[in-house]
């Protein structure tokens, strides 16, 4: 087997799922996370964008950062759910097989990704 080094992966997307109803708790959450870790903290998205089935907002933070950053999530999240990926050279495969979720699975349409993937993969 092929083993990928964990150098591989460049930084860390953790997107929030929401809607109308926990907007305002989202946005606290996204806001505080990007305050407290100083992490890149993408626009409030109040319709599915990309791959993903919910309104969304996206958490950018490097890998030294993903211990301190997910064990935060997963006590502050109250009840959100948060999709969190690695970002590589084969953005398929970091969305549908290195996928963490905390809460609810949901699905993802990724066939946005699946000319981007890297051949053999």
């Amino acid at each position: 087997m092929d083993w990928t080094p964990h150098t591989a992966i460049s930084e860390f997307h953790a997107h929030v799922y929401y809607d109308a109803a926990s907007l305002q708790q989202a946005r606290a959450l996204c806001e505080e996370a990007a305050r407290r870790f100083g992490i890149a903290m993408g626009r409030m998205h109040e319709r599915p964008v990309g791959p993903h089935p919910d309104w969304s907002c996206q958490l950018s933070f490097g890998p030294g950062q993903f211990g301190d950053v997910m064990s935060w999530l997963a006590l502050n999240r109250n009840g959100l759910v948060v999709f969190t990926h690695p970002v590589t050279d084969d953005v398929l495969a970091d969305h549908r097989d290195h996928a963490i979720w905390m809460g609810a699975v949901r699905p993802l349409d990724l066939r946005q990704f699946e000319h981007r993937s890297p051949a053999g993969r």
